[in-house]
């Protein structure tokens, strides 16, 4: 369904209701999302961006009863994720012959995919195309978050396509951010920085900032996914450069799994200590075998410190905090403290492990973390309670 944005852009995207798994099995989005694909009819027209590949036909199709295809001058191609490029081949048969506008690592992403001998035009930072009364200027990005990223930038409208940068995973009968509930619209918008953006915050910062250095009139940011931003557009550039800049709350948050539910009384124990210091700290647990990844890396992207529990099993820690600490490492924080603890039966390496893991992730280590045998009891527990405090302090 199209949307008109304004006299000379149209949105011709896709809503899907029902995504709730994106990058695979990585990132969980259970509000759904959106592919947003732009159509631009100047004395030119130009298409930006198409949907993801098992929507290609339907995209097609919705987009002859727009405009002849016949009339589509060029296709500019911000980044060749499957996202982004899933309905190209569909379009490319229908008009072979139409140039795609992309820069040269998008040439090798799209090739590589489609092995298809398309009609590229390579292009980089302050090349432009004239349409008619506009101008689009590109925009390279590259790690916003692929290496073939790029922006395009429309004057007279004021408009920024802003690819994968300023999105968010969330499907709405409305088009525009002011349109939608304020809470859920931030919460899915520090959720995508989190999971997709914070490995790449100093390029994020220094990209914003050489974007803010143009001058550019902006009076609106259209990003691939989720909604536009019309109305104080700037207001959602200012949360990426306080995302980019080593960004923490007043909040520890403690992810812990557990076998026979020692780690879990630990981990409550351990919170109980945190907060009799700080009233106003915020303490989350977060259980990693029960616990959505994707809530508990944005709850650990927005902490000043972590604590990490596992019990020790076959000499290790258990899976899902290996593979949640492998994400996180991934996400390449700086300025975060953090320690570990756990139960064991009869070896007990899991916390030494844990601490070593943390180190690894960039954190800093406060100490030498917790282990306890067994079921904690009271006395155990009070060891936990001081734990907390310790770290707290």
């Amino acid at each position: 369904m199209k949307k008109k944005i304004n006299e000379y852009v149209t949105w011709v995207g896709k809503t899907d209701w029902e995504l709730k798994k994106f990058h695979g099995d990585e990132f969980t989005t259970t509000q759904g999302s959106t592919y947003n694909s732009y159509l631009i009819q100047d004395e030119k027209t130009v298409l930006i961006d198409t949907v993801w590949l098992p929507y290609d036909r339907e995209f097609v199709n919705n987009l002859k009863k727009e405009i002849d295809l016949g009339k589509i001058d060029a296709v500019i191609m911000q980044h060749g994720e499957v996202d982004h490029s899933g309905a190209l081949t569909e379009l490319m048969e229908q008009i072979p012959n139409v140039p795609i506008y992309c820069t040269q690592n998008a040439v090798k992403s799209l090739t590589g995919q489609y092995h298809k001998n398309w009609n590229f035009v390579p292009v980089k930072t302050g090349d432009t195309l004239n349409i008619g009364k506009h101008t689009l200027t590109f925009i390279e990005a590259p790690m916003l978050h692929w290496p073939d990223t790029m922006f395009t930038y429309m004057d007279g409208e004021g408009i920024l396509f802003s690819n994968d940068g300023f999105g968010q995973h969330l499907a709405s009968e409305f088009l525009y951010a002011d349109e939608v509930n304020n809470c859920d619209l931030w919460k899915q918008a520090i959720t995508y920085y989190a999971n997709i953006l914070a490995p790449f915050g100093m390029m994020v910062k220094n990209k914003i900032n050489e974007i803010l250095k143009l001058n550019l009139p902006l009076t609106m940011i259209c990003p691939s996914h989720g909604l536009i931003w019309r109305k104080n557009p700037e207001q959602i550039i200012e949360k990426y450069l306080l995302w980019a800049d080593n960004y923490k709350e007043n909040q520890i948050t403690i992810i812990y799994d557990t076998m026979w539910n020692s780690t879990r009384k630990m981990a409550e124990a351990i919170a109980c200590g945190i907060q009799s210091v700080d009233k106003d700290v915020t303490v989350k647990i977060m259980n990693t075998a029960k616990d959505d990844k994707t809530d508990v890396l944005t709850e650990v992207f927005k902490s000043k410190a972590i604590l990490v529990g596992s019990p020790t099993v076959n000499n290790g820690y258990l899976y899902s905090i290996a593979g949640i600490l492998e994400m996180i490492k991934g996400m390449k924080l700086k300025g975060k403290k953090a320690s570990a603890f756990g139960s064991y039966g009869w070896s007990g390496e899991a916390v030494g492990q844990l601490i070593e893991s943390l180190k690894k992730a960039g954190f800093e280590v406060t100490d030498d973390g917790l282990k306890q045998p067994w079921t904690p009891d009271a006395e155990m527990k009070e060891q936990c309670i001081e734990f907390g405090r310790n770290f707290a302090k």
